[in-house]
């Protein structure tokens, strides 16, 4: 099997509160945090793994960089050149707890498509451990995920939910829609 290595720009879209940044702290570090911290234009995060790819014969060690941008679309609007520019993926993020959160993705999507154009995509509908209080399914998802031809993951940054399997399957993707 051939190595080679990648880099790849992440940006998680999604209004405030959805929880981009505790999916990346996650993530990178395996922590989480209760405590809300709003994050001011954007936050970057890096993180180096694998992507085994057999249909290509090649182990791609990749360098993602991930850009967890504010969720104040008026303010994002006015960095989206800064900010999407070089996006190689996008991780949009909805709060199941609250349906105008996928409403709104939309936008955030289109808006990453006009700077960078039609990368590879994952809708996330965040915060699947509060049962109780969803307002959202994984169907509700796929209507979104029909229209931009991706995939849905529920997860939850508290518990680690799909979080690994949403990082790895949006590399996986980056590396095919690259080797195209």
């Amino acid at each position: 099997m051939n190595k080679d290595k990648m880099k790849a720009k992440v940006c998680l879209v999604g209004e405030r509160a959805v929880g981009k940044t505790s999916l990346v702290r996650r993530f990178v570090l395996d922590e989480f945090d209760d405590r809300y911290i709003r994050t001011l234009g954007t936050k970057v995060s890096k993180k180096n793994f694998n992507v085994v790819r057999e249909d290509l014969d090649t182990e791609y060690d990749m360098n993602m960089t991930i850009w967890d941008i504010m969720g104040e679309k008026t303010f994002t609007d006015l960095l989206k050149e800064a900010f999407f520019t070089g996006a190689t993926g996008i991780l949009a993020v909805c709060d199941l707890t609250r349906r105008k959160t996928l409403k709104e993705l939309n936008g955030w999507i289109q808006s990453v498509y006009g700077v960078a154009g039609e990368v590879p995509i994952a809708i996330l509908g965040n915060k699947a451990d509060l049962r109780g209080r969803k307002q959202l399914t994984k169907k509700d998802l796929d209507k979104l995920c029909k229209k931009y031809n991706s995939v849905a993951y529920l997860t939850s940054a508290k518990t680690g939910h799909n979080v690994e399997s949403v990082f790895q399957g949006l590399a996986d993707k980056i590396v095919e829609h690259r080797s195209k």
